[in-house]
């Protein structure tokens, strides 16, 4: 069973690779597809981020609101590894109104690169970013401040996110002073970084059972969502 496993998953991987846009989405409803192409054109949210990264966000959304997972469904959050840590990666979006509420600088996992997020890890220990979904739950008052707890969605993808102490909270080395000085942010333990200036402010708009998700333009990331799944229902 695991060499099928094994050999099943490298040949998704082949056909990721190779695949249209239009393939890895033939597994949504065309319901779900529909809302997931209009809200990916929003004029207000493109100027700002990719139709893929919105296409992917709003369907792993729906879906997850469909089955009673979000306590909070007005609100998505999505961080954009894709791009440097020079830049906002981190967007509070309204979803109802199709418009970013908060834009943020975030910091990535050390284990994941240098100025920008490569690898990605479930593992304990790895010191890397995790892709994929997740819920905000309870802040608390920790060793870094102000933070807020998560939890990992996706089996084998995020779901050590609590066990590994997947939270987000304030960091001095993830502000723009930081970025001045040494052309890009510091580097997390693997958790998601904000600016202390700012990280209450997004805190408290997020917290709560709202939605996360974390993307990066890994065809890896697309063969092992259960989310995202481009085989379709079993």
């Amino acid at each position: 069973m695991t060499v099928v496993n094994t050999a099943y998953r490298a040949a998704l991987l082949c056909m990721l690779l190779l695949a249209p846009p239009s393939f890895l989405r033939a597994a949504e409803s065309p319901a779900i597809s529909a809302r997931a192409a209009a809200f990916s054109a929003a004029p207000a949210l493109r100027s700002e981020l990719g139709a893929d990264l919105l296409h992917q966000a709003f369907a792993g959304f729906s879906r997850l609101k469909q089955e009673g997972r979000l306590t909070r469904e007005g609100i998505l959050t999505v961080i954009d590894f894709s791009r440097p840590s020079s830049q906002k990666r981190l967007f509070v979006i309204d979803v109802a109104g199709r418009r970013i509420l908060y834009s943020s600088l975030v910091a990535h996992g050390r284990g994941s690169g240098i100025s920008t997020a490569e690898r990605f890890s479930n593992e304990p220990g790895s010191f890397r970013s995790s892709l994929g979904f997740f819920t905000t739950g309870a802040t608390y008052e920790g060793s870094h401040g102000y933070s807020l707890r998560l939890e990992g969605l996706e089996e084998g993808v995020n779901d050590n996110a609590a066990m590994r102490s997947i939270v987000i909270h304030p960091a001095a080395y993830a502000t723009r002073a930081f970025v001045l000085k040494h052309g890009r942010l510091g580097r997390s333990q693997g958790c998601p970084a904000l600016p202390p200036s700012s990280s209450r402010a997004v805190i408290d708009l997020i917290k709560g059972g709202s939605c996360l998700f974390i993307y990066h333009q890994s065809p890896g990331y697309l063969a092992e969502s259960h989310l995202l799944d481009v085989t379709g229902p079993s």
